[in-house]
């Protein structure tokens, strides 16, 4: 039953989690879009730019209004469902999600309104510095989670406390330069870039293709196109510093995407195609690509990449030192109150206190870890290895979107530069289609980061079973159909709005000409 709690907990974590990240890579991206845009009619002077602003902000907002309003339900749910974990970790992990409310929240919720009111209220200058403000919030309210979000892949500055049974701040700034933090924020952003630049490319190449405001369609997808590009490339180069970075903290996540079962000798393969197979723990016709892998995760061609088989081994022996933690620590908090803790007691917990949360991985077998046999060592050992399909194929989906986005963008980038935006229609349809590709690559990047660490909620510290509530399954059910009916409505509500708001277009703009399928646009001048 306790089971039937986690997996469900899980489930609707994850429900929220996606629906949440539907609106936060757009917010992300056309924040600093509309900076750029406003900076340009500032310098310029142009009408169309002003109105462009205007426009892209309006979907904006729609945007904004959903993520704030579904990420708040997710905050919620430590409280609600992970409460055994927000008192473990509660100290670390509330931290930068409280900075993030103060800081970042504040500042871009109180910039928005100034964004929106304040068009014929503050100068040229004033305004341009609140949209700018806007976008800084937005980014930076992005870094704040994604600080408490890399402490969960990779918990540095933290120490664990044995009369208080949680995991307490040892050093902050370990916390905020955490390089797994700051990975994750740079491709995270970039991923919102892309998301937005796709986003006003594949809705201008629609208003050309229908005729319809066409001056500031040509200038938003120049903007779309080249910013796009930067940012589909920074996105290749930023995930390649992550999987470096899961060399040294989540190797068996790396080993499970990679469906690596044997450690691959230098210069380690890539496996580019296969079919898993977690029964017989081995990949059918894997297609591989020499040496591409030590690339990829050691920067050499001389070092080896260990495989699930061999990371499965280190962890039953980290199991076996993890119940010896678990007895030291059953001793020390069986002292009396204020007694003083033996040398060679606190010393044995700290010979093997890091590796406390493998012994917590046998609570799913028996109460008492130290009761545990060889056969259950060897099945917590196992357990440490994910899902190894989802994840295989989740990651080459994305990065097979990631390489598409830099085609299209350098594609309307040269076409742009060219000033023949309008000279294939069949790209302009391709762009319209390929709207919504930048939130599948999106969603499945989170698949991969999060799925990857289970059976992880804290890597290697807490397992994501001790980490629920005390809650029933009937409770649990009640509140995934309750967020699954209030999702589906606000889905429809954000759609009805974004559609109804493109179809009518900037509110100052007539359309430049009836829709003419068979004609080819004229070129409007260079700027």
């Amino acid at each position: 039953m306790e089971l039937d709690v986690v997996a469900l907990s899980r489930l609707q974590f994850a429900l929220t989690a996606l629906y949440h990240f539907l609106f936060v890579p757009l917010t992300i991206g056309l924040s600093i879009l509309l900076a750029i845009m406003e900076t340009v009619y500032v310098m310029t002077g142009r009408a169309v730019w002003r109105e462009m602003t205007r426009f892209w902000g309006t979907l904006f907002g729609i945007n904004f209004v959903l993520g704030v309003a579904t990420g708040l339900t997710m905050e919620f749910q430590f409280g609600m469902n992970w409460s055994y974990y927000s008192h473990y970790v509660g100290d670390i992990f509330g931290a930068p999600l409280a900075i993030e409310g103060l800081m970042a929240f504040f500042l871009e919720a109180t910039f928005v309104g100034l964004f929106f009111f304040g068009w014929d209220r503050l100068s040229k200058l004033g305004h341009l510095a609140a949209t700018w403000a806007v976008a800084l919030g937005s980014n930076l309210s992005a870094l704040w989670i994604l600080i408490a979000n890399g402490w969960m892949q990779n918990p540095v500055g933290a120490a664990f406390n044995p009369q208080t049974m949680r995991m307490e701040v040892a050093d902050f700034w370990a916390v905020l330069f955490n390089p797994v933090a700051q990975a994750k924020f740079v491709h995270t952003v970039s991923a919102g870039y892309v998301t937005a630049a796709l986003f006003v490319l594949g809705v201008s190449a629609w208003y050309l293709l229908k005729g319809r405001h066409v001056a500031l369609a040509r200038r938003s997808m120049t903007v779309a196109a080249s910013f796009g590009l930067a940012a589909s490339l920074s996105v290749v180069v930023l995930g390649d510093e992550s999987g470096y970075l899961a060399t040294e903290h989540q190797q068996m996540k790396l080993a499970a995407i990679e469906a690596m079962w044997e450690t691959e000798p230098a210069p380690a393969a890539f496996t580019a195609f296969g079919f898993p197979d977690q029964e017989a723990r081995e990949t059918h016709y894997a297609i591989h690509i020499p040496g591409l892998m030590g690339l990829i995760a050691t920067r050499s061609l001389t070092t080896e990449v260990p495989g699930i088989k061999a990371l499965v081994a280190r962890a039953e022996e980290r199991v076996r030192q993890g119940i010896l933690a678990y007895d030291a620590l059953q001793q020390i908090r069986a002292l009396p109150r204020g007694a003083a803790v033996p040398a060679a007691l606190q010393q044995a917990f700290e010979a093997h206190g890091r590796q406390l949360g493998y012994a917590y991985l046998l609570r799913r077998y028996l109460d008492d870890p130290r009761e545990a046999t060889p056969e259950q060592i060897s099945r917590a050992a196992w357990d440490t290895v994910p899902q190894v399909a989802p994840l295989f194929w989740s990651f080459r989906i994305m990065v097979g979107l990631g390489m598409f986005f830099i085609l299209l963008t350098a594609t309307f980038f040269y076409l742009s530069a060219r000033h023949r935006l309008d000279r294939h229609r069949w790209l302009l349809w391709v762009a319209v289609c390929s709207i919504p590709l930048p939130w599948v690559a999106a969603e499945l990047g989170w698949i991969v980061a999060e799925y990857g660490r289970q059976p992880w909620i804290i890597e290697g510290v807490l397992p994501t079973a001790m980490a629920v509530s005390h809650l029933g399954v009937t409770e649990v059910l009640l509140t995934i159909a309750g967020f699954t009916l209030i999702y589906s409505v606000l889905a429809v509500v954000e759609m009805g709005l974004m559609l109804k708001a493109i179809r009518k277009g900037p509110a100052s703009s007539a359309p430049a000409h009836p829709a003419a399928p068979a004609a080819p646009l004229r070129a409007l001048p260079a700027e």
